[in-house]
C-alpha cells in the first residue's frame, strides 16, 4: 500500500463535521414508523473540514464533489441509522482517496488469438450447416 492511501485509511471523518437531519421514514410500519424520525440524512462538507489534509480534500473533491450526502433508513433505530451513515461517508472518502494504478496496455497472446479464430471458424461451420442446401449439393 502506498503512503497516500495508507494515511487516508487512517484518517476518519469526525462526527462534529457532519450535519445530521432526521426525518420520518417512508413506507409501511404502523405507529412506530409514522411517529419516529429514524431516517438519517447526513451531509459532510469536504471544503469546510478542518481535520482533512489538503491533498485528501483535493482528491475527494475531484471524485465526489464539495459535499458528500448520504441517506439511511435501513434500521428502525435512529442511532443505528446514524452509525451506518457515518460508515458510508467514511467508505466513500476511503474509496475516493485510493489512487488507481495506471492500466498498462497488453497484446493478446498468440494462443488467445488462435482460440478466438478457431471458435469463430467453428461458429461459422455451425451456421453453414443450417443453410438450405444449394443446387451443387
Amino acid at each position: 500500500m502506498d503512503g497516500a492511501s495508507d494515511v487516508a485509511s487512517r484518517w476518519t471523518v469526525s462526527e462534529d463535521e457532519i450535519t445530521f437531519r432526521f426525518v420520518a421514514s417512508g413506507g409501511p410500519g404502523g405507529q412506530h414508523a409514522n411517529r419516529s424520525n429514524t431516517k438519517v440524512e447526513a451531509t459532510f462538507d469536504v471544503q469546510e473540514s478542518a481535520s482533512m489534509p489538503a491533498w485528501l480534500k483535493e482528491r475527494v473533491t475531484d471524485k465526489l464533489g464539495d459535499t458528500i450526502r448520504v441517506t439511511v433508513d435501513d434500521e428502525r433505530s435512529q442511532y443505528r441509522n446514524r452509525q451506518l451513515a457515518l460508515e458510508r461517508i467514511q467508505e466513500r472518502v476511503d474509496r475516493a482517496a485510493k489512487v488507481d494504478r495506471p492500466r498498462r496496455k497488453t497484446k493478446p497472446t498468440r494462443g488467445s488469438q488462435r482460440r478466438r479464430l478457431d471458435s469463430k471458424r467453428r461458429r461459422g461451420d455451425v451456421k453453414k450447416g443450417r443453410r438450405r442446401p444449394s443446387a451443387d449439393d
